[in-house]
């Protein structure tokens, strides 16, 4: 192997030459079939209805996007062909409607990554050798594992690989489509026991899809951009360890993340939003803030100062003042159940890896992850009456999760968290009533934030509970519910429902524009069955099924304050803010005063302090500013001759002065407001 410092191997691993003289044979036969196939007249029909003619075998979306605009031919990532994702150099098959998708669009976007992780997969083969495993697009660009037996990747080598994707952007290299066999495939990657694991265990048809740009030849089922001067911007951002396919007992790999765009100027903003970004980290601020940290005692789990257990008490405290006004009660119920209740509520079988559990006197326990099945058993734990109905429980419940180490990230993804969890045990009769009231405490909630949100309906996975005909009727519902609460706007969002009833997930945007999903709302009519919970209907002595509405505002607790912590940037409006006034005297004879106002703010309610440290006053209200206070009380000889305080902001907006009275008459309305905004205008 070379150097460490050498941009690459010399000589080249030796499976790069055996993997493409395979490739080689393999694709002329191809090529061969191809051209022997009998091309027909075919019609392509474009989303406006336009009709483009085209012969099968041998025209390629390319070819039709070029009789409408060579610019646009050039500018478009992907095709769709009859609703499937398709390479633009592709030939059709037969008649076939046509959609052509830009870096604009999200699916496109995925595609354009997906080929700058070939790209970074190639740059890794040609400097590291190793073998590459998994390489996926994903939220924000790509990755891909690689096995490294003898050395580990660091940040010296990015301008290694960066120097290497730039070359293969240059060298413009197509992205070549090729069928194989099961058997044809392991020969290929016999070299790399990863992809020969993902052959064997994963592909379950006689033949699977590889995709080759320059000398990498990786297992995919595509599509690709046409070549990779398409990517025009492309650099390394980060690196990490990881496990293969997250499994803890499983070999540690080398994670390296990348970023790409069609022009340098995306790049550039991009790098300026990660910039911003960095200083808005929850994480940062967390520890400047000193609301909250993290041990390597407790992986996962949260400690919270004070500061930082006041924004967290809030925002509960917040959630329960609305119960009170819609009706929701709020329950405790335990900790620790035994599995035989997940078994029932079916989160065994579909859950299990993510469950803690523990053997006590020969029996199976689990620390719960959900509250829902303990719920369950509250409904059904005596006779219950339509009067009853809906019955709306709440609970604040500590949940813990076994996220996998690699998963863990700030309070974004944690194993031990509360939600603001809520299940309504409805009649069919109410869902429509009740989901109404989820999106109006949903819109109101996010209103007091600042946020806005997209909505979308996820249903029937692949592995789920019940009749196929049940899960119609919910997701009916929902798309009833949906269309009547936003009209149009909401999106659909197949096959990722839980796997006991259908969901609509709320994505909220923040200040930044980035997304979170935080907030959801479930149709349930399985639990009901499994857990064969009854109420007695009006009018005659038949028992019928309730239906459970499974419902989270906030969702996790950890998780939005980290959202709010990023979006506010540390600066906390009034009534969440752990530090809200600090009172600042202008010399040592006024410690006193300064003293005694900051106490009756604390017992007005407020987080109140004063410094009476040896700094210069201007020092004191500097240091207040930078550690987001609110408002800043300045208190000389005059304020304490008229019992007032001289007010100013964080961002040295100077209020003036005020009675001690007003000013706190004035802040009590801004709590009760619960304002973004920290304006003392009455």
């Amino acid at each position: 192997m070379a150097a460490a410092s050498s941009l690459e191997l010399d000589p080249p691993p030796g499976f790069l030459a055996d993997r493409i003289a395979l490739f080689d044979r393999l694709k002329s036969k191809y090529d061969a079939e191809l051209a022997s196939k009998t091309s027909q007249p075919i019609k392509v029909t474009l989303p406006d209805g336009r009709i483009m003619e085209g012969e099968s075998w041998k025209s390629t979306p390319y070819d039709i996007a070029c009789m409408i605009s060579k610019g646009l031919a050039d500018n478009c990532v992907v095709a769709k062909v009859n609703g499937d994702l398709w390479d633009l150099d592709r030939t059709f098959e037969g008649d076939a409607t046509l959609e052509l998708m830009k870096f604009d669009d999200k699916e496109g976007e995925q595609v354009f990554w997906h080929s700058s992780a070939h790209m970074l997969g190639e740059a890794m083969e040609r400097h590291y050798g190793g073998c590459l495993c998994y390489g996926p697009p994903i939220k924000d660009g790509f990755f891909y594992d690689m096995h490294l037996s003898d050395r580990t990747v660091s940040q010296g080598d990015y301008d290694y690989l960066n120097t290497l994707v730039k070359k293969i952007s240059k060298e413009k290299q197509p992205f070549v489509r090729l069928e194989m066999t099961k058997e044809d495939l392991l020969e290929m990657f016999k070299y790399n026991e990863f992809k020969c694991r993902i052959i064997r265990e994963r592909v379950t048809t006689p033949t699977t899809t590889v995709y080759r740009c320059g000398p990498l030849i990786d297992l995919c089922r595509g599509p690709h951009v046409r070549h990779t001067g398409k990517v025009k911007a492309i650099e390394v951002t980060k690196n990490s360890s990881s496990l293969w396919e997250g499994k803890a007992e499983a070999e540690s790999l080398q994670r390296i993340y990348g970023i790409s765009f069609p022009d340098s100027k995306q790049l550039k903003e991009y790098k300026h939003f990660q910039a911003e970004a960095a200083k808005r980290d929850h994480r940062k601020i967390g520890r400047d803030q000193e609301l909250f940290f993290f041990h390597e005692l407790s992986p996962g789990s949260c400690f919270f100062f004070p500061k930082g257990a006041h924004i967290y008490n809030t925002l509960v405290d917040f959630i329960r003042t609305e119960y009170r006004v819609r009706g929701f009660q709020e329950v405790i119920s335990p900790n620790i159940y035994n599995c035989k209740l997940f078994e029932t509520s079916g989160h065994w079988g579909h859950y299990q890896k993510n469950i803690y559990h523990f053997d006590v006197e020969k029996e199976t326990y689990g620390l719960k992850p959900m509250n829902c099945p303990g719920h369950c058993l509250m409904f059904g734990s005596r006779a219950r009456s339509f009067r009853e109905l809906p019955l709306r429980f709440a609970d604040f419940g500590v949940l813990h999760r076994n996220e996998i180490s690699g998963a863990l990230s700030g309070l974004t993804r944690v194993r031990r968290f509360q939600q603001d969890d809520a299940h309504i045990f409805c009649t069919v009769e109410q869902i429509e009533e009740e989901m109404k009231g989820c999106f109006a405490f949903l819109k109101h909630v996010y209103g007091i934030f600042g946020f806005t949100f997209d909505l979308f309906l996820s249903t029937r996975p692949e592995a789920f509970l019940g009749d196929a005909a049940v899960w119609d009727r919910a997701e009916g519902q929902l798309k009833k519910s949906l269309t009547e609460f936003v009209g149009v706007e909401w999106k659909l969002n197949p096959g990722d429902g839980a796997f006991y009833g259908p969901k609509i997930d709320i994505i909220l945007k923040d200040a930044l524009r980035r997304e979170h999903q935080c907030a959801t709302i479930q149709l349930d009519f399985q639990l009901p069955d499994r857990f064969n919970l009854t109420y007695q209907g009006s009018g005659d002595d038949a028992e019928k099924r309730p239906v459970i509405i499974h419902r989270a505002i906030l969702g996790s607790v950890e998780r939005m304050i980290a959202v709010l912590t990023e979006n506010y940037g540390g600066k906390w409006p009034f009534w969440l803010s752990p530090r809200q006034i600090t009172v600042v005297p202008v010399s040592v004879p006024f410690n006193e005063y300064a003293l005694k106002v900051a106490q009756r703010c604390k017992n007005e309610g407020f987080c109140a302090e004063a410094d009476v440290d040896s700094d210069t006053m201007n020092k004191k209200v500097r240091n207040a500013q930078l550690a987001q206070f609110n408002y800043i009380l300045v208190v000389g000889q005059k304020e304490l001759e008229n019992g007032t305080v001289n007010v100013r902001t964080r961002d040295n907006k100077v209020h003036g002065e005020f009675s001690l009275d007003d000013f706190v008459k004035r802040c009590k309305l801004l709590q009760s407001s619960r304002s973004v905004s920290d304006s003392l205008s009455d």
